[in-house]
């Protein structure tokens, strides 16, 4: 019964993708619980931003290891007005802020698992 429940967890989680909070809803929640803030910046279109949503925040284990460390949010370059602190060569690009509005760090492109796990485990 329990490997029935956790397959039908694993094919509705793949069939609704990440769930990741709007900058705004980020900010308000961030005041909750001080954590940093991983804001993806990225566009409907783009061939790596997919492709990164697809192969690395889709994966159930490392969705539940980034939310566990931050606030996911995204913002889309075709839809939202982005601030002008990111600046933004291309997409995907991702901005770590803390509770300041600091950003921490900035990680441009696209990772597989192993390699964004190990460019974000140190931000806090």
């Amino acid at each position: 019964m329990n490997k029935i429940f956790a397959i039908c967890s694993l094919v509705s989680f793949s069939l609704f993708g990440a769930d990741f909070h709007s900058y705004e809803e980020a900010l308000a929640l961030q005041k909750k619980n001080h954590k940093v803030i991983m804001l993806d910046v990225m566009r409907s279109d783009c061939h790596y931003c997919i492709k990164m949503e697809s192969e690395v925040f889709d994966n159930p284990q490392m969705y539940k290891w980034l939310q566990q460390r931050f606030i996911l949010a995204e913002m889309n370059l075709d839809f939202d007005d982005v601030p002008q602190k990111f600046r933004v060569p291309f997409t995907p690009s991702f901005f770590f802020i803390d509770k300041n509005g600091k950003v921490l760090k900035k990680i441009p492109g696209s990772w597989n698992i192993q390699d964004f796990k190990d460019l974000t485990e140190n931000i806090k």
